[in-house]
């Protein structure tokens, strides 16, 4: 099992099916996401907001990991 996958296993059992569904990052946090998109789109982004965005990419990846990992967990339950 990759590192990743082991992560996104424990964030699934540690939380549980109900709480990862229920998550969601703050208006704050999506509105900085949302801004570093459209700067990406617009090519007017820096390296460090390109890094910022590529880390938070990587963050959302392991939570949908995370949600996924629980609903099966929750139907073999």
């Amino acid at each position: 099992m990759k590192l990743y996958e082991e992560i996104a296993t424990f964030i699934a059992k540690t939380a549980g099916p109900e709480k990862l569904a229920a998550f969601r990052p703050s208006k704050a946090a999506s509105r900085r996401v949302e801004l570093l998109v459209q700067k990406s789109k617009e090519g007017e982004i820096t390296k460090a907001e390109r890094a910022e965005l590529d880390h938070c990419l990587q963050i959302e990846h392991m939570m949908r990991m995370a949600k996924a990992r629980a609903r099966q967990m929750s139907v073999s339950a």
